[in-house]
């Protein structure tokens, strides 16, 4: 069974005087499905705790957050989805923390008509446009602009030849297919290409298949502490060449299984993770900061993830929106919900804790690789090059 959580808020003068006007009562809903437990769990608790620090009234309207626990499970993740849009009459679907969950509520938001904002990274939440997808946007960079920015970085090491390890589902399929298409236009070669499960203890047998061709560098595909387990590998065997991540083990869950073994990989981040390190003239990272602030107010120095961003960015966004789908329809009807569709699809200019969001109708990501950064884990922290 799914875990319930509900955060209603009403201002209090409402309830007290009962005299506010129809529309300032129209409360607006919002579903969110994350994955808080099972492999995705070291991203879905931290965007969990993020939530509950979320505010109280959206554009004036009071708000309810519904959050859901899919346990980091496809079927549970619909199961969320049609419970929100059809027990709860949602008007907008948050989640979920990983590319299949996400994937597979797409159906859901367009046989609905409610829009849904994706945390997660793969490019096919939001490509290629379709009926479908046009209900569905995201706050994480693709996928391929993840690619995009590690191989700049292995074009200026010169690095040629490269080995890959990934999880068997959409999340490595995704960043094996930008790799394959955007590589071999730079002069990458795929020495070896290697899948494990989220679930496996082992991956010795892949790891060493990956050894076994000599690579200039190894790409591990895959998030959270899933991860950990090539990591850890490829240093028990004495691999002494780069070892590249996604932005999905941005994490100190990663960090923490991972240990000493983490030291010098390196992988593309987003302006949170390292907002202290930007000029002080960026506009993203004075967000960035503001988040990390209230964020490691309440959970302590250091508790700070790259997800906070991805999930904060989702509210941002949809503070950005909600005043045009406000002055069109009221909260709780299909009209209101289609307004906030084509609110979020005419996103500019609004300032996140990624980056700066410019959504078109055939960008529902409005992020690209310039919004990313080059890191490498230096003494157990995320550090950019000096």
């Amino acid at each position: 069974m799914a875990r319930w959580t509900r955060w209603t808020a009403l201002p209090a003068c409402a309830l007290l005087l009962g005299v506010m006007s129809t529309t300032a009562l129209a409360q607006i809903k919002v579903g969110i499905t994350l994955s808080s437990t099972g492999g995705a769990a070291s991203i879905g608790s931290i965007e969990r705790n993020l939530i509950s620090l979320w505010p109280t009234t959206l554009a004036g309207q009071p708000v309810q957050y519904i959050v859901l626990d899919d346990g980091s499970e496809p079927s549970n993740a619909v199961k969320n989805a049609r419970q929100f849009t059809s027990d709860e009459k949602v008007d907008i679907i948050i989640g979920s923390s990983t590319s299949p969950n996400s994937i597979a509520m797409i159906p859901v938001a367009e046989e609905t008509a409610t829009p849904m904002i994706s945390l997660a990274s793969a490019l096919a939440i939001v490509s290629p446009m379709d009926k479908a997808r046009r209900w569905v946007f995201k706050t994480v960079q693709n996928d391929a602009a993840m690619i995009e920015a590690t191989l700049d970085d292995m074009a200026a090491r010169k690095i040629h030849r490269v080995g890959y390890i990934g999880l068997a589902d959409a999340t490595g399929e995704g960043y094996l297919a930008a790799l394959q298409a955007m590589g071999a236009s730079r002069g990458v070669e795929l020495t070896r290409i290697e899948r494990y499960n989220r679930a496996d203890t082992s991956v010795t047998a892949q790891v060493l298949h990956v050894l076994s061709t000599s690579p200039d560098a190894v790409y591990v595909a895959s998030l959270g502490t899933p991860a950990a387990l090539p990591q850890l590998e490829l240093v028990a065997r004495g691999y002494k060449g780069a070892v590249y991540h996604t932005g999905g083990v941005a994490n100190n869950d990663f960090l923490r299984v991972a240990g000493a073994a983490a030291e010098g990989l390196h992988l593309p981040v987003a302006a949170l993770l390292v907002a202290d390190q930007l000029p002080e003239s960026s506009p993203v990272r004075a967000v960035a900061s503001a988040l990390v602030a209230q964020y490691e107010g309440k959970f302590g120095a250091g508790t700070r993830n790259i997800f906070l961003a991805y999930t904060q960015d989702s509210l941002i966004l949809l503070q950005a929106a909600l005043p045009a789908a406000l002055a069109k329809a009221r909260p709780g009807t299909r009209e209101f919900r289609e307004a906030l569709r084509d609110a979020l699809e005419k996103t500019r200019g609004v300032v996140g804790c990624s980056g700066i969001f410019a959504m078109s109708p055939t960008d529902h990501m409005g992020l690209d690789a310039k919004s990313l950064y080059i890191a490498q884990v230096n003494n157990g922290r995320w550090m950019l090059p000096r």
